[in-house]
C-alpha cells in the first residue's frame, strides 16, 4: 500500500503531514557556494538562484503567504532539528541531562551571541524575548515619585505599558515624543529627545528599528546627547538584530535588548539582553538572584526551571545566519522590500510610512492605501488571498505592515500586489 491509499484508508488527510525537509547535500551545495561568492551582497541580493536553497531550507505552508516575519518568524529545519534533539535528550532524565550537561553548554552560545554582537560573554544575558530583556531594563533602575522617563510614542505597546504601571505604581511621569512618519533627518530626531530632557529625566528608551514602520532611528547620536546629561539610554532593538548589520560599537549603547526569534531565526522564545559590565551591578534584575550575582550578567536569567533546549539551538541559527553572510542578508531583506514597494507606490493612492533609503529602512515596511481601511484590507488579504499581514492603528496614522523574509520568493511578493491592487482599482467587496 502506498502512501496515499495508507492515508485514505485511515482517513487522515496528506496535508497534515510535515513539509519536507531540505536535503543536507542541497544546503551543503549552498554554503559551498556562499563561501566562493565574490559578487557584492547587492548583485547576490537580485540572484533568484543563489536564494532558492534557502527558500527550501524552511518549512512553510506554501498555501499560506506569510509577510509577518515581524511578529515571529520561522526557523528552519536545522535550528527546528536542534532544538528537538536537545529536548528529546532532556527528557531521558532531566535533572541530569538538563542541569549537569546542557545547562554548561550554554555558555558557549553566549560566547557566539556576544561575537557576533562585538561584546564581552560576561555582558550577554541569554533571555526569553525582547520584551523580557526591556522589563529587565524597565523595571531595573530606581526611580522616585517625580523622575522622568522619556521614549517615543510609537514603541512597542508592551513596553510603554510597562512604564505605564510604574507610573501607576511609584509616581514617576512617562513623556512621550512624536516623530515624523518617515524620518529621514537624524538631527530632527536627536533634537527632539533633547528637547524634552529636563533636570527630572531619569531614563530613555528608544527604538533601533521602530516596529510599526521599520523606521531606523539614529541610536548612537541619542546615546551620545544623553550620556553627556547623565541620562541612561535602553535600545529596544527587537527587529533590528540579524536583520541589517551592525555591532555594539556602532551604537555606543550601554543596554540593548533584542528578540531572537524574529530576524535570526532562533527557537521561538529566545531573546538577549546586553549590558555594558560597568552598569551590571546597579541595574536589579526582573527576578530575585543573590547578592553574590550583583556583577554576574546571569542574574538576568533567574527565572527558575526553564528548557534549554530553545537556548541552545539559537547556536544553530547562528551558524545559519553566518554562513548565509549578515551583508547578503541585509541586502537581500531590501531587495523584497523595494520589489513590493515600488511596485505599489505606482498606484498615486498608495502611500508609504517607511523610508526608502537605506539608511532608515531594511526589510520591514508599512503602506496605507487612501481611502481604503487598513484594518479591513487586512481582512480582506487573509480571508480571501490567505495572506498574513499586520495591521497597524496608530493615533497619527494607519496602514498595514508587510514583512517578507528569506523564504519568501518574487512570485508570492508579486501575488500579494496582484491582490493589493485589485483592491485599489476595485474597492474591497460589499
Amino acid at each position: 500500500m502506498n502512501r496515499r491509499s495508507f492515508l485514505g484508508a485511515v482517513g487522515i488527510p496528506s496535508l497534515v503531514l510535515p513539509a519536507p525537509l531540505p536535503s543536507l547535500e542541497t544546503l551543503a551545495a549552498f554554503w559551498e557556494a556562499a563561501g566562493r561568492e565574490q559578487r557584492s551582497p547587492a548583485e547576490v541580493a537580485r540572484d533568484e538562484a543563489f536564494w532558492a536553497p534557502i527558500q527550501q531550507a524552511f518549512t512553510p505552508d506554501r498555501s499560506i503567504v506569510n509577510l509577518n516575519s515581524g511578529g515571529v518568524s520561522p526557523s528552519p529545519s536545522v535550528v527546528q532539528d536542534s532544538m528537538k534533539r536537545h529536548l528529546d535528550y532532556s527528557n531521558t532524565a532531566p535533572a541530569y541531562t538538563m542541569w549537569r550537561v546542557l545547562e554548561p553548554q550554554k555558555e558557549t552560545v553566549r560566547q557566539r551571541l556576544a561575537r557576533r554582537f562585538g561584546c564581552s560573554p560576561g555582558e550577554i544575558a541569554i533571555t526569553r524575548n525582547a520584551s523580557e530583556s526591556l522589563q529587565i531594563c524597565q523595571f531595573g533602575f530606581d526611580l522616585k515619585p517625580g523622575d522622568e522617563v522619556l521614549t517615543t510614542n510609537q514603541d512597542y505597546p508592551r513596553m510603554i505599558t510597562t512604564f505605564q504601571q510604574r507610573v501607576r505604581r511609584e509616581g514617576i511621569a512617562l513623556k512621550q515624543i512624536s516623530i515624523p512618519i518617515p524620518a529621514e533627518n537624524d538631527d530632527q530626531i536627536v533634537a527632539l529627545f533633547e528637547e524634552r530632557v529636563t533636570s527630572r529625566t531619569r531614563l530613555i528608551l528608544i527604538c533601533h528599528m521602530i516596529n510599526l514602520t521599520g523606521q531606523i532611528l539614529p541610536v548612537r547620536k541619542v546615546v551620545q546627547m544623553a550620556r553627556k546629561r547623565n541620562v541612561p539610554v535602553i535600545v529596544d532593538g527587537a527587529h533590528a538584530f540579524a536583520h541589517f548589520h551592525f555591532e555594539r560599537s556602532d551604537l555606543d549603547c550601554d543596554y540593548y535588548a533584542s528578540s531572537l526569534h524574529k530576524w535570526l531565526f532562533a527557537p521561538h522564545g529566545t531573546g538577549l539582553l546586553f549590558v555594558r559590565e560597568s552598569m551590571i551591578r546597579n541595574l536589579w534584575p526582573l527576578m530575585a538572584a543573590s547578592e553574590s550575582q550583583q556583577d554576574d550578567v546571569r542574574k538576568f536569567e533567574e527565572i527558575g526551571t526553564h528548557p534549554l533546549a530553545n537556548f541552545l539551538a539559537i547556536a544553530e541559527a547562528l551558524t545559519f545566519h553566518e554562513g548565509i553572510g549578515p551583508e547578503r542578508k541585509e541586502a537581500r531583506m531590501r531587495r523584497l522590500k523595494d520589489y513590493w514597494a515600488k511596485r505599489l507606490l505606482e498606484n498615486p493612492r498608495v502611500r508609504l510610512h517607511t523610508s526608502l533609503d537605506p539608511r532608515y529602512s531594511c526589510g520591514l515596511a508599512t503602506f496605507q492605501v487612501e481611502g481604503i481601511d487598513s484594518v479591513e484590507l487586512t481582512s480582506h488579504l487573509w480571508r480571501v488571498r490567505r495572506i498574513l499581514v499586520t495591521p497597524i492603528v496608530h493615533p497619527e496614522f494607519q496602514g498595514i505592515r508587510v514583512t517578507p523574509n528569506l523564504f519568501t520568493t518574487l512570485s508570492e511578493l508579486d501575488y500579494f500586489c496582484d491582490a493589493v491592487e485589485d483592491v485599489v482599482r476595485n474597492g474591497l467587496p460589499g
